[in-house]
């Protein structure tokens, strides 16, 4: 399995355990990592037969106001930002250790103006490539609802009702 990392993480993949499939065949991403994944699974020239979108980044129903605050929270106070940032990831849990790695503002940028699109997903499963989106209901980082509308038509959701943005249920 290849899996991506999401914005400031690394090795987070472990938090999946129960979502995520072990397979050689399985490309993976959590959040930031889901843009990179779907992007790498559309151009990888291996077999991919699974793509895991796990809480992807999905802003594109925010603002622009929202966005460009994002961006100059970002710039005037990175490291605050940062934690911030992963507190809202573990709401309404308590915050847990992760591996953290330095984010930039370029990688925030990108992440915040990201598009979905239908296209998008319609060639990667054009190439035989089976979607799965996981996205918590109780996510305080992501547009949670937005994002299961989107990908209902291109994907397999799963809903986890109770679940924040790291798709835990309750402090483990």
């Amino acid at each position: 399995m290849r899996f991506f990392s999401g914005f400031t993480l690394q090795n987070e993949a472990g938090r999946f355990g129960a979502w995520l499939r072990r397979s050689d065949y399985t490309v993976a991403g959590f959040s930031y990592g889901a843009i990179k994944a779907a992007a790498y699974a559309l151009h990888a020239t291996e077999r991919i037969d699974t793509l895991q979108l796990l809480s992807p980044a999905f802003f594109q129903t925010k603002p622009e106001r929202f966005k460009l605050l994002q961006l100059r929270a970002y710039e005037s106070d990175p490291k605050g930002y940062e934690a911030q940032f992963l507190a809202n990831c573990f709401k309404p849990y308590d915050v847990e250790a992760v591996e953290r790695r330095p984010g930039s503002a370029g990688e925030l940028k990108e992440l915040m103006g990201y598009l979905w699109a239908p296209e998008l997903l319609e060639a990667i499963a054009a190439r035989g490539i089976r979607i799965e989106v996981y996205l918590g209901g109780e996510d305080r980082i992501i547009d949670a609802q937005g994002a299961r509308e989107f990908f209902l038509p291109h994907a397999t959701v799963t809903w986890i009702s109770k679940a924040n943005h790291f798709l835990q249920e309750q402090p483990q």
